[in-house]
């Protein structure tokens, strides 16, 4: 990996936003909702602070948010590390696999969240690819058939993005043991939990009690702050020396103010704001499928995430084709093939948008439905 790869969906928001004509962006997954008021209340707090409270903080995370995660969790504290997104909790999870377990290749679903792959070669790792189901879900007997000895880790994303696939228990449960049999880490990114439609569809990978199995997770998603790069990872205990070694020399520490607010949030917010944000967007995807139906696309309705991916058949998800649809019919969603091959024929659409149906219904004009 000699040369700097720029993410797609950079060029795709910008090629939107310098078109000749209005375009609905559902490009990138950043929430269009209000942050949590205790948030906004924290950080205008904070600003007000004494000079030592502007230094850095512990470099695993402030003692007080890693506290609060714990008990919500219901994990010791020392198997808590805040990390700078759950993309590095990702990282930190898959490069410490590989050098904990042995091996040097990292397995995952397909179609697959771009980053999972990259970091994967970045790590000069072998990527091993299992199939999703047509839902989303994965069939653990299809996970048996890819994974090896020489297997580090599996990485799982549940609610799943792009498909909008959800783990459940029995899912978990058999990727688990999996995990245990070929002497591998679990690394079970759940970012989108609070993002779930189907309350007995989603399972923690944390209901099992196991030394294969670590959790990564972020509040960018579930309070609308993808810009404050706040996550955390759930190591396992004879991992945690090595991800806070790792996590250090990367990072030093991460932000004292982003992680200060966010623990304010945490203990101020009331359920009803994540419940109304999921009530939201579950809204927003029944108005888009039901618009994909009068377009004649094939999609699956996703279980959790704000993601759907949808078919036209004979217009398959290329970038060609992408940018075709922000020129004609003023839609911007990703082109599926970078997802990999086997979504090829798709596009993903993001509906973190007020015009999720408004698109959708571009959408249907233009493929003349």
């Amino acid at each position: 990996m000699d040369d700097y790869e720029r993410p797609l969906f950079f060029h795709l928001m910008k090629y939107a936003a310098e078109a000749d004509r209005d375009v609905v962006d559902m490009v990138s997954g950043n929430p269009d909702w209000e942050p949590p008021e205790a948030l906004r209340t924290g950080l205008k707090t904070y600003a007000d602070g004494t000079p030592d409270e502007f230094q850095y903080p512990p470099s695993d995370g402030l003692v007080e948010l890693r506290a609060e995660i714990a008990q919500r969790h219901d994990v010791d504290v020392e198997r808590v590390v805040v990390t700078n997104g759950a993309g590095e909790a990702n990282y930190l999870a898959m490069a410490t696999a590989l050098e904990a377990f042995g091996g040097d290749k990292i397995a995952m679903a397909t179609p697959v969240y771009p980053y999972y792959h990259k970091r994967t070669e970045m790590l000069d790792a072998t990527a091993t690819f299992v199939p999703s189901e047509p839902d989303g879900t994965l069939d653990s007997d299809a996970v048996r058939e890819v994974v090896s000895e020489d297997t580090a880790a599996i990485v799982i994303n549940s609610p799943n993005n792009p498909t909008g696939g959800v783990y459940g228990r029995e899912t978990k449960r058999d990727l688990v043991a999996i995990a245990e049999e070929c002497d591998a880490l679990l690394v079970s990114d759940e970012v989108y939990d609070r993002f779930v439609y189907d309350e007995e569809a989603f399972e923690t990978a944390l209901g099992f009690d196991s030394a294969n199995v670590a959790v990564t997770n972020a509040f960018s998603k579930s309070m609308a702050i993808t810009g404050f790069r706040v996550g955390y990872g759930i190591y396992p205990d004879h991992l945690t020396d090595a991800i806070r070694t790792r996590h250090m020399l990367v990072n030093v520490a991460g932000s004292r103010p982003a992680q200060r607010a966010v623990l304010d949030a945490l203990r101020e917010t009331p359920e009803s704001y994540y419940e109304r944000n999921r009530q939201l967007l579950d809204e927003r995807i029944e108005a888009f499928c039901a618009a994909l139906d009068r377009a004649g696309a094939e999609y699956a309705r996703p279980r959790g995430g704000f993601y759907v991916m949808a078919r036209f058949d004979g217009h398959p998800g290329t970038l060609d084709n992408t940018e075709r649809l922000i020129d004609e019919a003023g839609v911007a969603g990703m082109p599926g093939d970078a997802f990999g091959d086997s979504h090829a024929e798709w596009f993903r659409f993001a509906v973190v948008t007020p015009r999720a149906e408004e698109a959708a219904e571009r959408l249907a004009a233009h493929f003349g439905r």
